[in-house]
């Protein structure tokens, strides 16, 4: 089979996936995480070389499954090998920024239709203080613990009753009401209230917690960020068994590396340094506060949305400092360049309804050297400090320099 050949075939997947949205539970039950496990964002990562953000979400983590009374404590367990840390790309799962998933956290469970695939994320946390991104005091546990023993079980109730969602459709829409389902989430996140808000108040009975519930999602803007990753996930695993096949399916970063996996290479790991993000900063905060990059929210790059679809979102483009509209076409016509094709389903009505660009190409990566344009969250270097801004960051060339030579190897 030809390269080009191979390629057809994974953007074929990649863009013919049908994730549907089907029920809302606890990882040990939903996704099977067992034992003392604590899931992260990126490719695989060791204690010794996480970043300090990192450290302080799986210490605040292990705390918040009661595993350790304080960090102290919950530390002495991963140095005995008694808790164990893991990719969430390699259980099924696309975690935000640190990526934090443990048995107890409830998660989406989404099905990729066609192939039967399944993935899964958390409940997105809202703003402030939140565990995505390293902080971790009493009040990043007690959000959680409510998660887990109102919100979860409510939202499960109501997904199962509505027979499923589907978020490619849902995503679609939202895409042509302004968002790119990177940094903007709006729309999606109005659009699933809509279609959920009826099935909350036939399962809510008790109507001061469906009340917080609906307050929660009315007040998180990017309540759907955490869905639009799941529906990423789905629709790019189903590539990587296509042997032969340049394009990427995973893109990750943990805040140390930045990793990617390609469709013809399987589950095997392409990794260099991750950059700094560079953007716009809440006030009291600078370049020199940013953590490198974090999150397996790059996942929605990698399907033809965040940063490729920068035109579809001007807004977007302003707030995370990357200019306005204009630029913001420029940086979806770069995207076009390294990718193999458009997304028949993911439209932009400012470029005459073409198709958002799709399936990175590793080769033209290397040809051009243009690397993939992120939107990202930008997260504090200092343990405890959460999000202090918002921008976009590029992938390292190795990477993808890395991948080419294996291919060419595996030929």
């Amino acid at each position: 089979m030809t390269i080009a050949s191979a390629n057809q075939i994974a953007l074929g997947r990649l863009t013919g996936a049908e994730p549907i949205l089907i029920d809302c539970g606890p990882a040990r039950t939903v996704m099977g995480l067992t034992g003392r496990t604590v899931l992260h964002a990126g490719p695989p990562l060791g204690w010794e070389t996480a970043c300090e953000t990192m450290k302080a979400a799986i210490l605040c983590a292990i705390r918040y499954e009661g595993w350790a009374a304080d960090d102290a404590e919950a530390l002495d367990l991963l140095v005995k090998g008694e808790v164990e840390i893991a990719p969430c790309h390699a259980a099924g799962a696309a975690g935000p920024m640190t990526g934090m998933v443990t048995p107890s956290m409830p998660v989406f469970l989404v099905e990729e239709r066609r192939s039967g695939g399944r993935a899964f994320a958390t409940v997105n946390e809202g703003l402030g203080k939140v565990l995505r991104f390293g902080a971790n005091d009493p009040s990043v546990i007690e959000r959680l613990r409510w998660i887990e023993g109102e919100a979860g079980p409510l939202l499960g109730a109501a997904i199962q009753a509505s027979g499923g969602i589907d978020l490619r459709a849902l995503m679609a829409q939202a895409l042509r009401m302004g968002d790119e389902m990177h940094q903007r989430n709006i729309a999606a996140s109005s659009l699933l209230a809509r279609l959920l808000m009826p099935h909350l108040a036939r399962a809510g009975k008790d109507q001061d917690a469906l009340a917080r519930v609906a307050e929660f999602m009315a007040g998180n803007d990017q309540f759907f960020l955490n869905l639009a990753m799941a529906a990423g996930k789905a629709s790019a695993d189903p590539c990587l068994d296509v042997a032969g096949s340049t394009v990427v399916a995973t893109m990750a970063r943990n805040g140390t590396d930045f990793g990617i996996r390609v469709a013809g290479l399987g589950d095997r790991w392409f990794t260099a340094p991750v950059n700094t993000p560079q953007g716009l900063y809440f006030p009291g905060f600078g370049p020199e506060d940013a953590n490198p990059d974090i999150g397996d929210s790059a996942i929605i790059e990698t399907i033809g949305l965040g940063g490729f679809a920068m035109a579809a979102s001007p807004a977007v483009a302003a707030f995370v400092g990357a200019g306005g509209f204009r630029q913001a076409v420029a940086v979806t016509e770069e995207m076009a360049e390294i990718c193999v094709g458009e997304h028949p389903r993911f439209r932009i009505p400012a470029l005459d309804d073409r198709g958002s660009p799709v399936g990175i190409d590793v080769r033209k990566v290397v040809e051009t050297g243009i690397t993939p344009l992120i939107n990202t969250g930008i997260a504090g270097r200092r343990p405890g400090t959460g999000q202090i801004g918002a921008g976009v960051v590029r992938a390292p060339l190795a990477c993808f320099e890395q991948a080419l030579e294996a291919l060419a190897a595996a030929r």
